[in-house]
């Protein structure tokens, strides 16, 4: 039988299908991995309602397990707490970085945003602060379009949610 610690390595790994270069676990969405009797469960959160990867993750999680040998296991969605983009790894920010994406800007509690206040997103190219939001939605819903105003290409943001 494979070890849990093997289990955790491998499933970690497993790459997000909208943004290949972070895990599910840097993305916060792997929860927990643990034995329960004699079935391995795996809890993952979404990242919003009706996330389109989540039946992705389940899929590429139940291959894994399938690989490893792993006869009997469950997939756990757990929806309380909600994902939040607080639970993006640092690493994984400077990936989303490196990758052309802007990672969340705040903490998903800031008083800023709770005021209304907007605050200048930097762009993941040339690091300027002088941006504009070009759509409140991108290429999914957790992601909103940006344009830098002074090297004028467009960008994702990851929105904090």
């Amino acid at each position: 039988m494979t070890s849990l610690k093997d289990i955790k390595k491998v499933i970690s790994e497993i790459p997000d299908p909208e943004i290949p270069v972070i895990s599910i676990k840097e993305l916060g969405v792997l929860r927990n991995i643990m034995f329960d009797k004699n079935t391995l469960k795996v809890v993952i959160t979404p990242t919003y309602s009706g996330c389109p990867a989540m039946d992705r993750f389940q899929k590429d999680i139940k291959e894994k397990l399938e690989q490893l040998k792993v006869k009997k296991f469950d997939i756990i969605m757990q929806f309380d707490p909600p994902w939040t983009t607080d639970w993006i790894t640092d690493k994984a920010k400077e990936k989303l970085k490196a990758y052309g994406i802007a990672p969340p800007a705040h903490k998903t509690k800031d008083k800023n945003i709770l005021l209304g206040i907007k605050q200048k997103i930097e762009c993941p190219r040339c690091k300027t602060n002088e941006t504009e939001l070009v759509s409140q939605f991108s290429s999914t819903a957790c992601k909103a379009m940006y344009r830098c105003i002074s090297c004028l290409e467009p960008f994702e943001y990851f929105k904090c949610l």
